[in-house]
């Protein structure tokens, strides 16, 4: 079961079906539904990709007492809600729930994982990440990551998505996939306002927010190794790449002095970056880490921070002093002791 018909969750439902899952898109209204039923293609989130007949489209909230698992292709706004819908639509207990979501959620900047694992049981949830543009996902493959704490769920859901022809990557780490991401869509839409600027502003932009989001994840248990695989910088390079990028496309629009309040309706989409990068700020100001970007970002959001204040506060950061570590070759210790020891050693 899909629960949300946008361009993320038709691929995911089609890679589902394909292998082999008996598989339900939930569309957000009934006309939605039937429309993507009757065209057998999702002409306004994913067009041209066709949809086979072994995937059954129908309205949220519908059939949900019949479900294994339960892909949840929401905003992370709106997952509160979502989760709360599933209990009253009658969910089986023993249901896995997935989220797809790449931000935060509201209004406390808690991770999904984190508020599905309160709803339901940390063992029952799991996050996929990864570089995963829609179009693309469903038309040569792709590179996800199945988070959870519970490992024989991670990897049921990475066999699943192999035999649908995605590989994918387990992980034992939710937070870190979860914050991996959401950096991602915040780099994402630093950069997209910034690039005018120049490719050198654009790049220091995105390479401040991850620095700062990888302290946040130490600061919270979570792995920031995350960060550096494909949940984190792979993400990035496919979103910075992607012609049709939301968040990207976001950050333009923020520099040209749209208002954020209006940039989803003018992409078509929700823009997760646009809700979680004031989230993210307040997290890592709570959890006392020095993130002046971050922040700075966020007040380009709310429109309290102007472009030229912007482009000045990315151009004149300087980074906290990293910890310097003492680097050896693996064996380094046991050779010294050995040689200590044949130094001392009787004649």
């Amino acid at each position: 079961m899909v629960v949300g018909a946008g361009s993320f969750g038709t691929a995911m439902a089609l890679l589902l079906a394909r292998a082999g899952l008996r598989t339900t898109l939930q569309a957000r209204t009934e006309e939605q539904a039937r429309q993507i039923a009757a065209a057998r293609e999702n002409r306004e989130y994913l067009p041209g990709v066709a949809l086979g007949p072994e995937l059954k489209v129908e309205a949220a909230g519908a059939g949900l007492d019949r479900a294994d698992i339960v892909f949840l292709a929401v905003p992370a706004h709106s997952l509160g809600e979502a989760a709360a819908r599933l209990e009253a639509a009658g969910m089986p207990p023993s249901a896995s729930v997935v989220t797809l979501a790449k931000g935060l959620v509201p209004p406390d900047g808690q991770t999904p994982t984190g508020v599905l694992g309160h709803a339901f049981g940390r063992q029952r949830v799991a996050v996929i990440g990864g570089p995963a543009h829609a179009s693309e996902l469903v038309r040569e493959g792709g590179a996800l990551v199945a988070a959870s704490e519970n490992p024989a769920l991670a990897a049921a859901l990475a066999r699943i998505f192999t035999r649908g022809g995605v590989i994918c990557e387990l992980s034992d780490d939710p937070a870190g996939v979860e914050l991996a991401g959401a950096a991602k869509n915040a780099a994402a839409l630093a950069s997209g306002a910034t690039v005018a600027q120049g490719l050198n502003a654009a790049g220091a932009a995105a390479g401040h927010i991850f620095q700062e989001v990888w302290r946040l994840a130490e600061a919270h248990g979570a792995r920031p190794e995350a960060m550096i695989g494909l949940a984190g910088t792979g993400d990035l390079v496919a979103t910075a790449l992607a012609p049709s990028s939301r968040n990207r496309m976001a950050g333009e629009l923020l520099a040209s002095g749209v208002p954020a309040a209006e940039i989803p309706a003018r992409i078509g989409q929700a823009v997760e970056a646009l809700d979680s990068v004031p989230l993210l700020a307040r997290a890592l100001q709570e959890a006392g880490v020095e993130a002046p970007v971050t922040g700075g970002l966020a007040a380009l959001v709310r429109g309290e921070l102007g472009l030229d204040g912007w482009v000045a506060l990315v151009r004149t950061t300087v980074p906290p002093r990293g910890t310097l570590r003492l680097g050896v070759r693996p064996g380094f210790w046991a050779r010294l002791r050995a040689r200590l020891a044949s130094l001392f050693r009787r004649p």
